[in-house]
Formats: structure tokens, sequence, C-alpha cells
């Protein structure tokens, strides 16, 4: 008790002697926060021994209040409770029921199940992901493959033996050696022909053969051939089995997919010439055949219609090198476009007017069918279709303006100016799809190909 006296008199006496009595009464908020500053210090000091009543013997002595509140004021804080051990349950804590275990079991069970699902779904995302790149690889290896000087190097040139006895025959395997193309002499099944085959690498290097075939053979060959053409297109083809056609007729009935060009060497060069010299070209035939312009003329189309075989006359070998050469090149191209080639029409373009245009009986719907007429040419975008029909309203406008003109490059340099504005650019129509336009309306040959 002396030390908590001794305590009250230092918070109380902390004030200088020579302020007066007004002045510690007229500033009670200082002595306040001097008081709640003292009582966060743990230690204490004692300044004076001197109590309450001698440093001030004219002042009223505290009331008891005041005596228990300046206690509380420097009382030490109390000590914390002890914590609750790990083993005591809280009083506020509720046990839970069979039912709120089952539900919190099976919520974290359907957690667990969604991780996994989505785990799972993650790991099929990214095994899809690497099967279209694999994929996506394999294409491109596969249009690499398709492409025309990769193709070059998978094609064998098959050449009958026969045709080596034949002089000349050299111009052509000189020709494939510079080439580096690969070629092959071994005896066919139609003599005298030269076939194609084709190594497949995507297809465990499998060999297959090419549905063209060169039959070649010489001017006296040929005078027997027409004969007997003639004679099976009267007869048919029963009367032709001990004739020169036989091995040929039975070659095609084998095989009813192949191609066969007879390439018909060391032709007179009045038959060659026939279109320049008509005269010369009717006595060649008069004389060697015995036959008319129109009899040959009908040996061939039906050689061509029935037997899908076409002919070709060349002067020697060296036109039979360039026919291979080109043939060859063809092959090689093949496949490629046979990838690229849609199964769709290609002279219709996508989008919703597929099923086509409503016209209206006021007429409107007119103009924008015939703005997607001419989008069905090639290389005749929206906007060169829609820049031609601002032009001319209708098609008929169009025949107008081309009957008006008086030469023919008038007519096909017609839509050549117009502007297309394109992003802000300009740019003009060109004369390439002004003629593709002009044929494409005026030309009277359904079979015309416009490009």
């Amino acid at each position: 008790m002396e030390k908590v006296s001794a305590l009250r008199r230092a918070k109380t006496w902390e004030i200088s002697e020579s302020e007066d009595e007004t002045d510690v009464e007229n500033k009670p908020t200082t002595l306040l926060k001097w008081q709640e500053k003292e009582a966060t210090i743990p230690s204490v000091t004692v300044s004076t021994d001197l109590t309450e009543e001698d440093a001030n013997p004219d002042k009223t002595p505290p009331s008891p209040a005041a005596k228990n509140e300046s206690r509380k004021t420097c009382a030490l804080p109390p000590p914390p409770k002890p914590s609750a051990g790990p083993g005591t349950p809280s009083p506020t804590r509720k046990r839970r029921s069979k039912e709120e275990i089952e539900l919190d079991r099976q919520k974290g069970q359907e957690r667990k199940k969604a991780r996994e699902r989505a785990k799972a779904a993650k790991v099929q995302e990214k095994e899809e992901k690497k099967q279209e790149q694999q994929r996506r690889r394999e294409a491109a290896q596969h249009l690499k493959t398709l492409r025309p000087e990769n193709c070059l190097k998978c094609l064998t040139v098959c050449i009958d033996q026969a045709l080596l006895q034949q002089e000349g025959s050299d111009i052509l395997l000189g020709t494939l050696s510079s080439f580096e193309w690969k070629f092959l002499i071994e005896i066919q099944q139609l003599r005298y022909s030269i076939t194609w085959t084709r190594q497949l690498p995507d297809d465990g290097d499998k060999i297959v053969e090419e549905e063209q075939v060169l039959l070649v053979i010489g001017w006296s060959d040929f005078l027997h051939l027409v004969p007997a053409v003639k004679m099976l297109d009267e007869v048919g083809d029963g009367t032709a089995r001990n004739s020169y056609l036989s091995p040929l007729l039975e070659f095609l009935n084998q095989d009813v997919k192949k191609v066969v060009t007879i390439l018909v060497t060391d032709s007179p060069l009045e038959y060659i010439r026939s279109s320049v010299s008509e005269d010369s070209f009717e006595e060649t035939l008069a004389s060697d055949l015995g036959m008319d312009q129109l009899e040959i003329e009908e040996v061939l189309v039906y050689l061509q219609l029935y037997k899908n075989v076409s002919l070709a006359f060349l002067d020697g070998w060296q036109g039979v090198t360039k026919q291979v050469v080109a043939v060859t090149k063809a092959l090689s191209k093949r496949p490629y476009k046979l990838l690229t080639e849609r199964s769709e029409l290609p002279f219709c373009v996508d989008g919703s007017w597929a099923s086509g245009t409503r016209v209206e009986r006021d007429g409107s719907g007119l103009e924008q069918v015939w703005t997607l007429q001419l989008q069905q040419l090639n290389r005749v975008s929206p906007v060169v279709a829609a820049t031609i029909t601002a032009a001319y309203q209708s098609p008929r406008l169009l025949l107008q303006a081309y009957q008006k003109l008086e030469s023919e490059e008038e007519r096909k340099s017609l839509l050549a100016g117009l502007l297309i504005k394109t992003g802000g650019k300009e740019r003009r129509i060109g004369p390439e799809i002004s003629s593709r336009v002009y044929r494409c309306f005026t030309s009277q040959n359904p079979q015309l190909v416009l490009d």
C-alpha cells in the first residue's frame, strides 16, 4: 500500500512546483493525457516522498471516489487468461448430426470428382490438340508429296522392248536421262506401247498403273489399221479378232479405264499439212488407202467415241519424245489438281444466296440476281460485280452498249475503265475481266472456255 501511495503521489505531483493552483485547475486535459500515458508504462518511479496533504495544505483532500478512480487508472493490466487446450471443446460449438456429416462427405466426394473430371478434360484436350497437330503435320507432308516436283520422282516411264529396235528411239531415252526421270524397259502387255506407273509413299510404297497409254506405230501399220476399224464399224467386234486391231481390242476389254493414244510416226508431210494443202491430202489418201477424207474421219470418230482411242500424227521420234514428256508432266500435276478441286460446282459462290434470291412482283430483287450472276464468273468478286451492275443495271443495257460499239476490241474493253473502290483505294476492272464478261454474254459457242 505504501508503494501505491508513492505511485499516486508521483502521478499527482508531476507538475512543476512553480505553477500555481490556478494553472493546474485550468489544464485538466493535459493532466488526463499524462495519466493515460503513465498508465501504459509498466515500470514505476517515485520522484518525491511528499504526500498530497503536505504539498497542498490549503486544498481539500480528495474524496474516496477520486481515490478509487486514481487506483483504477494506475492499476496494472490484468494478466491474460489461459487459452483452452486442444482437447477442450468450445462451449459454443455444436456437435454435427450424422446427416450433416454424410452431406459434407458427399460434397467432398463431388468436389474430388469435379477436380478429377477437370483434370481428365484437360488431359483429353491436350491429347486432342496433340493429335490435331499430328494430323496437320501429316496433311502438310501429304500435300508436299503431291506437288508436281515430288510426284515426278514417284513416276516411272515403262517402255516396251520392241520400241528400242526402231531408229530414233535413243532420242527418247536420252531426254528421260537428261531430266533424271525414272524409266524402265520391259515387255508390255500391249506391244509397242509406253505406260506409266506411280509409287504411293503414303500407302506402303504401293505401285499403281496410270490410265494413259501411248501406242507407237508407223505409217504402214496405220494403213492396215484403218480398213480393220472400218470393217469393225460395219460388221461388229466378232469378225475383227484375226485382224490387226485384235491386240488393241483385247487390251481395252481387259481394262476399260485405259486411255489409249495412237502415235503415228513417219507419216508423209502431205498428211501432216492437210489443213494447208487439201489436194495433196486427198491424193495421199487415194493412193495409199483408197479412201476419201470423210471415211477417214469416220474411222477416227468411231475410235474416239466407242473405244476411247485418239490418234496423233507425228514426224519421227522427236514428236514422240515431246508427247511422252507432255504426258509425264500432266500425270505429275494430276494428284495435286484432284486434291484442290472442290466437289461442288466451281462457278457457284458461297453464301446465303444458295437458295436463290426472291424477286417481287414490282421487280425488286432483280438487281441482286444480276449481281450474283456476274459473281458466278471466275475471279469476279462482289465488289467488281456491284461496280458493273451500278454502271449497267440489267443485262439488256449491257448488251445494248455492246451493240453500239463498232469494233470487237472496243466491246472487249468496255468495262475495263470502270473504277472499283476498296478500302479507300481505287483501281480499274481491267481488260481481262472485261473481255471475259463480253465473251460470256455474246458468245454463241456453248463449249467456249472463258479463261
